[in-house]
């Protein structure tokens, strides 16, 4: 076999040991460590920047003001409950291998299949509720209420995915939960670059949706169908240390995540009726407040009860005991997870389940009896009563075996049956008749038992011929030391002590050799045959006495020495021999438990006996050389012979007696003494009487009676004298004080020696904390249970009645199963206010009075709504519709739930829509048993009759009383005029006098505007998706809108005639002449003045053409001419089109002869001006030459 690679040794970089390696080495070079280099060149380390020094100091003060939290008290308890840790996703994501992974990396076991929640330690201080959540919009908001922690599983192959984002949604409405996203399916990305890309953009929108800086994890990919370790250990760790900030809803409401189901129905009421209502239990952990019991609790998805019973049990994934190491051992890393089949043996007070598997069923161990017990009883055939009365006993080797029907049951009587039948009413009735015990036969009976195990200890090999050789017995052999006794069976001459094969507990096969040594030897049972000398001769006495306990010690002697017949069975030997000697070992725990029994003598008059027996021993030597010999003490227990809390085994005291009520009269003081002999007022007397006093013959001071303090001090003073401190703890003193000036030291430098009110504040929560949690500390479970209720971390048993049947029938291990708690007013059912905004991403308007599902605190139920808008003067104005992108209130009637909760809301559960599911989300503002929505209401009418200012309106009101009602009512027409009403009119009935601020006219419509209350629908339907058949859960639906009704029936909506757009018709308007003064026309100006002009009258008949009629060959020639004329204009269009097509080419050819020559000119013109230019540059420099010189 190959040598296993050691891992390489790595250096530390950092921390208390690397840095004091790097001192050691400066100073090896005698360079000296940084303080030197800061005396020796304190410039180098001065401040460069005032300026950027001032901006750093800023930056770390608001990054440590950023960490701080509100402070508050923890409550958690010392053994927390474990961390419930949510993995959610969208289907087909790698949730199932996650957990799959997570569970092997804590626990080196691997989990085929998840059902329900597994509970794993995942170190020394923590456990881990692992539980998976599907895309159910019921699931993911029940898990969203208790998470702690949720991992977002995330294909990043696709992107996010719209379950993704209602799960963050509903978690912001619901406390917000810590969440570290997970991207899977990396390895499906060909290409580095896009695997980059797509990790940024993934990663950015997560920060949006949760905060910046948000955990994301990468699962890059897949070995034989499992994440790679390393990367699953690294989440591992990181969930393992993460720190959770108490949610507010979790921390005041007690909830229990169940973790396992029992039915407790009576089968008889269950074959009676198959719909009963169902009696079950619930078992998890208890997280949050404290549980009372008799509370309330709601069930999501079931509905509300009253808790019948709570227990708390014995916690089956317990932390480890010891803290002091570094890691778990594999018998600490354990898994419970029941509804998926994995968990040890479960103690419940209805009943034992075993699971044969284990935590750690994957290991090959050997075969433990509790399996030998649990398979012995599914392999059994027979019944116990056939088992009995088939075997047979031998008492003695030349005894006659004893059958059940020879052997007296020594008090254990079954009743027999006896049928009566009433004669009045004719029921049979079935009465249980006892045989009474003859006492004469049991006296016998024990007196042939006395002769017996005389007879027994002479032949002590004989019952070995009798034992059947043929039963194999699955056995233990245990190497026992001297003067132990163990019980046992004799199956040889050379054979050794052996355990019996089925123990009352774990404890008592365990239990070694060094176990017993302590014990004393009544606790051991002991045969007739493994009687040693030693027992013989400490006890002659105690074997000879024949009261009715040394003949009850003589039975169990017996009993310890019978064998089995021949004719056992292999059940009746083998599986079967944890029930042999029963009454044995309930004497033998009689015994065990009254020789532990407190001495109730010495827990009150101190150890009296053991300060005699000092003496005694003293006074035995005299000189330190001889000792004198006294007869040894007989019976152990009469030092405890007056002790009448104890069951006095072997000599009993008759009470009754004179004398030996005097022997113990001495023991207790009852009444008061008299005056005279009271010694504490004598005392008192002769210290008030002489005070302090010198006695003149020795010299010696006595001092009377001082003050308490200087008594304390004194006192304090002497046991300092008398007592010095040794080396040792003079040595941890001076540690304690060293740890003491470093932690001074620390805070100094770390804290500026000043406390600011934030320090101040967490130290009044840290104080209040050791406050809670010290006040019953000192109690144990069972009393702090009456005082506290049952804590949290506590792993519970809870029952409840009266449970539908739906629920047991069709129980879903996949769906999880929350207790949640209430309140004392949360039971109550009430109108509620809310503050309530359409969710951005939800396409449709909410309508009121339509029915929406609510999710509230613990419940998710359904419900109608009225939502309304607050106005500047307090009235609540209802809304038909929610406003876009605006909060608004909401109220409905429903449970109680307190202020600033949060909320979200659904309009149907069933089904996978295909767009956004959340439709809104708000938070609970008040709790009102009656609300006042109001709606505008417009009346209106019309004038009848009209006065100046004053108008007569009728159509508005019924009847006179109305009137009256709206009296000095403020009115207005359409066109503005405002007024007031006056008085009711005699007829018609309902008119009434009004007076506006201008006249009316009689077209002008009047109106009032009023405001109607209206009430809110007295409707709550909880949403029981549990109840509902596997596979079905989600599919629940309650009551539906007018909308969708109509959808389904195929009912089209009759319209309103006025609420319909018809087509406008106006009536043309003919306006009078203008009719302008002959005066005022003079005035006006020509352009002005009207023009009097003379119509065009119509043409007289006798000057109008006559129609002229032509002849058909006239006709022919108009016909002719009209074709040459089309001709004619066909061809003067071609010709013209012909014409354009030529100016277009002659145009075209212009152009571009123009373009040439405009190119022509601009070259000349540029050798024209380059001519000029070098000219102009010629003259400038003879110019500046000067005139030439003349030749000479």
């Amino acid at each position: 076999m190959e040598a296993k690679q050691q891992k390489k040794h790595r250096k530390k970089n950092s921390g208390p040991k690397a840095e004091k390696k790097k001192r050691r080495h400066l100073q090896d070079l005698q360079l000296g460590d940084e303080e030197d280099a800061r005396r020796r060149n304190p410039k180098a380390f001065a401040v460069q920047s005032a300026v950027r020094m001032a901006r750093s100091f800023h930056r770390t003060q608001d990054l440590k003001t950023k960490k701080h939290h509100i402070p508050v008290v923890d409550r958690t308890p010392l053994e927390p409950p474990p961390i419930v840790v949510v993995v959610m996703g969208p289907p087909k994501v790698g949730k199932s291998t996650l957990i799959q992974c997570l569970i092997r990396n804590f626990t080196r076991q691997k989990l085929t299949e998840i059902r329900g929640p597994v509970t794993v330690v995942s170190g020394k201080k923590r456990r881990l509720t692992i539980i998976e959540c599907g895309c159910d919009i019921n699931m993911m908001i029940d898990l969203a209420k208790v998470a702690d922690l949720v991992l977002m599983l995330i294909d990043a192959s696709f992107g996010f995915e719209m379950e993704t984002f209602e799960f963050l949604n509903i978690c912001q409405v619901h406390g917000f939960p810590k969440i570290m996203g997970v991207l899977t399916h990396l390895d499906s990305f060909k290409y580095n670059k896009q695997l980059k890309k797509t990790k940024k953009r993934l990663k950015h929108r997560f920060w949006t949706e949760v905060y910046p800086g948000a955990k994301l994890f990468y699962l890059s990919g897949m070995v034989h169908g499992e994440y790679q370790n390393q990367e699953i250990h690294n989440l591992g760790r990181f969930i393992t240390v993460m720190k959770f900030r108490p949610l507010t809803w979790q921390t005041s409401h007690p909830y229990i995540l169940a973790d396992r189901m029992e039915d407790l129905t009576n089968p008889e009421d269950i074959r009676t009726n198959v719909k009963c209502d169902r009696k079950v239990s619930l078992y998890g952990y208890l997280r949050g407040a404290h549980l009372k019991n008799k509370s309330q609790i709601h069930m999501p998805g079931v509905g509300d009860f009253a808790v019948s019973d709570v227990s708390f049990l014995p916690d089956p994934c317990a932390l480890p005991e010891q803290q002091k190491k570094r890691c778990l051992n594999e018998k600490e890393k354990l898994v419970y997870a029941p509804l998926s089949g994995v968990g040890g043996v479960l103690y419940d007070k209805d009943a034992v389940y075993v699971d044969l598997g284990g935590s750690h069923g994957f290991q090959e161990d050997e075969a433990r009896p509790t399996h030998e017990l649990v398979q012995s009883l599914i392999a059994t055939h027979s019944t116990i009563d056939a088992k009995m009365a088939s075997s047979r006993v031998t008492l003695f080797s030349d005894s006659k075996p004893l059958g059940s029907e020879d052997i007296d049951n020594h008090g254990v009587w079954m009743p027999k049956e006896e049928r009566q039948v009433d004669s009045e009413t004719g029921r049979v009735r079935r009465k249980a008749i006892f045989e009474d015990e003859d006492e004469e036969s049991g006296d016998s009976g024990e007196e042939d038992e006395e002769t017996s195990e005389g007879e027994g200890s002479e032949n002590p090999a004989s019952g070995d011929e009798t034992e059947d050789e043929g039963a194999p017995r699955p056995e233990r052999k245990h190497a026992t030391k001297k003067g132990v006794k163990r019980p046992r069976l004799e199956v040889g001459e050379d054979s050794e002590v052996d355990l019996p094969a089925f123990a009352d507990s774990d404890d008592d096969l365990e239990r070694g050799p060094e176990d017993g040594e302590g014990q004393e030897p009544e606790e051991a049972s002991v045969g007739g045959s493994s009687l040693s000398a030693e027992r013989e001769s400490e006890e002659p006495k105690a074997a000879s006495s024949v009261d009715g306990a040394s003949d009850e010690e003589d039975l169990l002697r017996e009993d310890g020495d019978l064998t089995e017949a021949g004719s056992c069975t292999l059940e009746t030997s083998g599986a079967l021999r944890w029930k042999e000697d029963l009454s044995r070992k309930a004497a033998e725990a009689f015994l065990r438990q009254q020789q532990t029994t407190p001495n109730l003598r010495k827990l009150i008059y101190g150890a009296v006996a053991e300060d005699d027996e000092k003496e005694d021993d003293a006074a035995e030597e005299l000189g330190g050389l001889f000792r004198v010999s006294r007869p040894s003490r007989e019976c152990r227990h009469k030092a405890d012979s007056v002790d009448c809390s104890r069951f006095p085994v072997e000599t009993p005291h008759d009470w009754d007696l004179e004398e030996v009520m005097d022997s113990i009269r001495d023991c207790f003081v009852t009444g008061k003494w008299e005056d005279d002999k009271d010694a504490a007022k004598i005392l008192a007397e002769d210290e008030e009487l002489y005070g302090d006093f010198e006695d003149l013959e020795t010299g010696d001071v006595h001092k009377g009676k001082a003050d308490p303090e200087s008594q304390i001090d004194s006192v304090e003073e002497e046991v300092k004298e008398e007592v010095d401190p040794t080396e040792e703890e003079s040595a941890k003193k001076k540690h304690l004080e060293k740890k003491r000036k470093l932690k001074e030291m620390f805070d100094a430098e770390y804290d500026g020696g000043e406390s600011t009110y934030f320090d101040e504040l967490k130290g009044e929560m840290h104080q209040q904390a050791q406050l809670n949690r010290a006040e019953f500390e000192d109690q144990d479970d069972e009393a702090r249970v009456q005082y506290e209720g049952f804590r949290p971390g506590m792993y519970v048993r809870i029952e409840l009645e009266n449970v539908p049947c739906e629920f047991v029938l069709n129980f879903d291990p996949h769906y999880p199963l929350i207790l949640g708690g209430l309140g004392n007013s949360e039971g109550n059912v009430g109108y509620v206010q809310m503050r309530l905004k359409k969710h951005r991403w939800y396409k449709k308007i909410l309508k009121s009075r339509d029915p929406i599902i609510f999710s509230v605190g613990w419940r998710r139920f359904q419900t109608i709504p009225l939502y309304y808008i607050e106005d500047h003067n307090g009235r609540q104005r209802l809304l038909k519709y929610t406003p876009q992108h605006m909060h608004c209130g909401a109220t409905f009637w429903g449970p109680l739930t307190p202020q600033g909760t949060g909320f979200l809301a659904i309009q149907s559960v069933s089904g996978i829509m295909p767009d956004f599911r959340i439709a809104a989300t708000g938070v609970i503002l008040d709790l009102d048993k009656s609300i006042k929505i109001v709606k505008k209401l417009k009346l209106t009418g019309f004038p009848f009759k009209i006065f100046k200012n004053t108008s007569f309106i009728k159509g508005m009101f019924n009847s006179a009383l109305e009137v009256a009602k709206f009296e000095g009512a403020v009115i207005r027409t359409v066109s503005g005029i405002r007024g007031q009403i006056k008085k009711a009119l005699r007829a018609p009935e309902g008119a009434f006098r009004a007076s506006f601020e201008d006249k009316l006219l009689m077209s002008d419509i009047v109106f009032m505007r009023t405001w109607y209350p209206v009430s809110v629908p007295t409707f709550y339907n909880p949403v029981t998706s549990l109840l509902k058949p596997i596979g079905e859960k989600d599919t629940w639906s309650g009551m539906r809108t007018t909308g969708q009704l109509r959808l389904a029936t195929g009912v089209k909506l009759k319209p309103n005639k006025d609420s319909l757009y018809k087509p406008i018709v106006r009536q043309k308007k003919h306006f009078n002449t203008l009719h302008i003064p002959k005066a005022l026309q003079k005035a006006l100006p020509f352009k002005s003045k009207p023009k009097t002009q003379a119509k065009a009258g119509k043409t007289p008949k006798d000057k109008q053409r006559p129609a002229v009629i032509r002849e058909p060959h006239e006709r022919k020639i108009a016909a002719l001419l009209d074709a040459l004329s089309t001709v004619h204009s066909e061809k003067m269009r071609k010709a013209k089109v012909q014409r354009h097509l030529r100016n277009k080419e002659h145009f075209r050819l212009r152009q571009k002869e123009e373009e040439e020559k405009l190119k022509r000119q601009k070259d000349l013109r540029k050798k024209l001006f380059r001519i000029q230019g070098q000219k102009e540059r010629q003259n400038q420099k003879s110019s500046l030459k000067g005139p030439a010189e003349p030749p000479k």
